[in-house]
């Protein structure tokens, strides 16, 4: 599949090896670097600063013999180059006798423009105006009979397929002002640097973030590209530093001081970046610069067959180990201060939770204990009260009473079965398990949690979770309220690693062995009679599995995305877990039910955000509750 049609473009950072004042023999190695690259689907290279002379040339600079041999050799690169677009560096001379370090762009067998460097250091090690002088003020329409008309400016940018980027060399993004920032503000979602940064003592690190922000602040794709140890070490080492950062985010790093050059390459999410600079207000109305130049380097954007860029399974989860435990502490830390504060305002001696046994309610119990904690209030003011109903097994109900004995929580028990049978027969319901059946119970239980509330002056606290929420997975004006819902935009799978996280690292011996129990448990709202004491009603049996509408739901809230490219996106990701025919099944069931139970979202109580991905209906999503979802369906199962 052509994954160009999703809006992804192969960008390349390459690091040759440097003949200092030899243009001939840096051209050649640059078109033996770029080869490979074409083969490769790249469509867009940046090479370093000065590449064809050499950034330490020094007054080599002055000299014609030197200058002559770049227009040559820039000259073979228009005529030889293999790749969509290259962009090299180079000195050039303008008819009054300037001389610039510019950005060489070439694509289609033809110089398309040159983008002089805008800031020239002149401290410490650098002394880059003895020779050049700055592009700020420079507006050239050169004429030239190799070249012919070649626009010479900083304000420009160059169009592939409707995928716009801009130039700034080495120093201009160390300047307070950037002119990646322009050229972004003016359209540009790719940001290339020429560079020649030299190694100090931990300068590498400042550099990745200057690059990282750079990307952030910008919301565009920041692709680097320095000089290498093959310059000259007279005073200083340069390490070929190669970075490609996406939005703030670290896509491809390539090995420093390698005599031999380096190429790093990364696929470019367009339509993210899109999406990010359409939802974010702050972009979108910061006043533009004056028009720019556009120049075409190409109608359509290349061929991507293999797409190397990989999509986690678990968008919300951290890949790294480590990380995931920084992500839980900060997220219980969100989730306790938020009820803590919340308890505060409400004047109330107590917090009121509900307990099954199960995992939401099993977070949010971790949570009330450290809300406690934070209030300098005792375990007692935890009311925890499980319902056992019609539908409750032996195994919930032991973790139920297990969960509270191990951290000294007194549990109430109110079975619920009575007054459900009392509260169907006053429905003359005919006895079946349906949907009355269900929903009966789960706001039978609601009714006694707001009510003992209302007793001991106290907090319902909610336990219901994004994902469930996403696909109203909950009884209306049952489950889906409460006073406080701190597990309101924590997905399901994040909540099974922070169950996971808190046994293994803040709980006594008997709070871990029944946090793995829980953990164990089959997820289900225990709504149906249990088989032999065994729960027979399984969430994900009905709605599906929760990692896909995780995944689903990231992809479609967090970017935008249509389902043909959430679909596309699955099938690389859960190869080998899901066929086809699973994803697009389990993809109608998520559009069906995200976007008919959006009533059940409007009405949400107040709950902490954790993430960026967030439900409240006074914030993240607003959406009409009338939504027509037919359109999406078809699409699906056009698939």
């Amino acid at each position: 599949m052509n994954m160009a049609g999703q809006s992804f473009i192969r960008a390349a950072a390459v690091c040759t090896p440097v003949e200092i004042g030899n243009p001939k023999a840096n051209a050649a190695a640059i078109l033996s670097a770029a080869r490979p690259l074409a083969s490769g689907d790249v469509a867009i290279s940046v090479f370093p600063e000065l590449c064809l002379s050499g950034y330490t040339a020094e007054d080599l600079f002055f000299n014609d013999s030197l200058l002559e041999g770049c227009r040559a050799a820039l000259e073979d690169l228009v005529r030889t180059n293999p790749l969509p677009v290259m962009v090299v560096g180079t000195p050039w001379r303008l008819a009054d006798g300037r001389l610039l370090n510019c950005a060489a762009v070439i694509a289609n067998g033809a110089l398309k423009g040159l983008v002089p460097k805008t800031v020239h250091p002149n401290y410490g090690e650098f002394y880059d105006q003895r020779w050049f002088v700055s592009g700020r003020q420079i507006n050239e329409r050169i004429v030239d009979e190799t070249f012919g008309t070649v626009a010479c400016r900083t304000d420009q940018l160059f169009d592939l397929g409707g995928v716009r980027f801009g130039i700034e060399i080495c120093e201009d993004a160390w300047a307070p002002v950037s002119p990646a920032t322009s050229a972004s503000l003016a359209g540009a979602v790719i940001i290339l640097n020429l560079s020649a940064s030299n190694e100090l003592i931990a300068k590498a690190d400042y550099r990745r973030d200057l690059v990282r922000m750079a990307s952030a602040r910008n919301i565009c794709a920041y692709v680097y590209a320095s000089a290498g140890p093959t310059e000259s070490t007279k005073d200083v080492v340069f390490g070929g530093h190669n970075m490609i950062y996406e939005n703030g985010h670290l896509l491809a790093e390539g090995e420093r001081f390698a005599f031999d050059g380096s190429t790093v390459q990364a696929d470019i999410d367009i339509a993210a970046l899109i999406h990010d600079r359409t939802q974010n207000t702050s972009f979108a109305q910061t006043p533009r610069p004056p028009a720019y130049r556009i120049t075409s380097c190409g109608e359509s954007l290349p061929t991507l067959t293999n797409l190397q860029r990989s999509f986690t399974r678990h968008p919300f989860v951290p890949d790294d180990e480590n990380e995931i435990g920084a992500r839980a502490r900060e997220i219980l830390s969100i989730q306790a201060t938020g009820l803590t504060r919340r308890m505060k305002a409400a004047r109330a001696e107590k917090l009121v939770i509900g307990l099954s046994g199960g995992l939401d309610s099993t977070l949010a119990f971790l949570v009330c204990l450290d809300a406690l904690d934070r209030a300098d209030l005792d375990f007692g003011h935890l009311e925890a009260i499980t319902m056992p109903g019609p539908g409750t097994s032996d195994l919930t109900l032991s973790n139920t009473r297990t969960l509270a004995e191990s951290v000294g929580v007194t549990l109430t028990e109110i079975p619920i079965g009575d007054a459900v049978e009392q509260h169907l027969d006053d429905l003359d319901h005919d006895g079946s398990h349906d949907v009355v059946f269900e929903n009966a119970q789960a706001r039978e239980r609601t009714q006694i949690l707001f009510n003992y509330a209302n007793k001991v002056n106290g907090l319902v606290v909610g336990t219901g979770d994004l994902s469930e929420l996403a696909l109203g997975w909950c009884t209306f004006n049952a489950d889906q309220m409460a006073s406080y819902n701190v597990n309101a935009s924590v997905p399901k799978t994040m909540i099974a690693y922070l169950v996971r996280w808190y046994g293994r690292f803040r709980a006594n011996d008997q709070l871990n062995s029944v946090l793995a129990s829980v953990l164990d448990t089959p997820i289900s709202p225990e709504l149906l009679p249990p088989e032999e004491g065994a729960i027979s009603q399984h969430t994900e049996d009905i709605v599906g599995p929760y990692e896909l509408h995780d995944f689903f739901l990231f992809h479609f809230l967090r970017y935008g995305a249509s389902p043909a490219r959430i679909f596309n996106l699955a099938r690389a990701s859960f190869s080998g877990t899901y066929d086809e025919q699973a994803i697009k099944k389990w993809l109608r069931v998520f559009f069906s039910r995200f976007l008919t139970q959006q009533f059940k979202r409007t009405t949400l109580p107040p709950g902490p955000k954790v993430g960026t991905v967030s439900l409240s209906p006074r914030g993240d999503w607003r959406m009409p509750d009338e939504t027509s979802v037919d359109h999406l369906l078809a699409s699906i199962d056009n698939l």
